[in-house]
């Protein structure tokens, strides 16, 4: 199954093959549409002209955030994420090796490490580190032992809570109206 997010083809082409453009997106995805999120990832990369941790953490911060602001931005914050996309792919360089994958395969992790990984990432929470960890192990085949599990009620199979049950268009629709119902019911 092929990674739906965004309208845009190239986008989500990006997303499928890069797991550093997935990570990327999931950061973004706070206080803007989804899609805008997950094309976040295709902006830097036309924009700065690679996805590599190492060249984004090493890039100049004025300028990558002059980059990520231009429009259409990447963000309604640009200037602030541009900052956490550096942040976190400084974090890829410094434990990882530069690796967005490694978060998940280095040394064969359980889903609570992974989680715990997730988690220790700058702008990744416990809600934001378990809806991609259902992300990887939903759509991305992740099969490390007790992900459903460290995923809490987002690791459930056939809901539509999160980007994780996003596979199309309709499935787009069935997460908006539930985050809808869910922001209601907390007025």
């Amino acid at each position: 199954m092929a990674i739906w997010l965004t309208t845009d083809s190239e986008a989500n082409e990006l997303l499928e093959r890069d797991p550093l453009a997935l990570l990327i997106g999931m950061l973004l995805d706070q206080q803007i549409t989804i899609e805008t999120a997950f094309a976040g990832p295709k902006k830097i990369l036309d924009r700065v002209g690679s996805l590599d941790a190492r060249v984004i953490a090493e890039y100049d911060q004025e300028k990558f955030a002059a980059l990520c602001s231009t429009p259409p931005a990447i963000h309604r914050f640009p200037g602030s994420m541009a900052k956490r996309v550096q942040a976190l792919c400084q974090g890829l360089v410094d434990e990882y090796d530069g690796s967005a994958e490694a978060l998940w395969t280095a040394g064969r992790p359980n889903g609570a490490e992974v989680l715990r990984r997730l988690k220790a990432l700058p702008g990744f929470g416990e809600i934001k580190a378990q809806i991609f960890l259902a992300l990887l192990g939903k759509q991305r085949g992740l099969t490390a032992t007790g992900w459903k599990k460290a995923a809490g009620e987002f690791g459930r199979k056939g809901t539509h809570l999160s980007v994780a049950d996003i596979t199309d268009q309709e499935s787009l629709l069935e997460v908006r109206a539930y985050k809808k119902r869910m922001k209601a019911a907390k007025a």
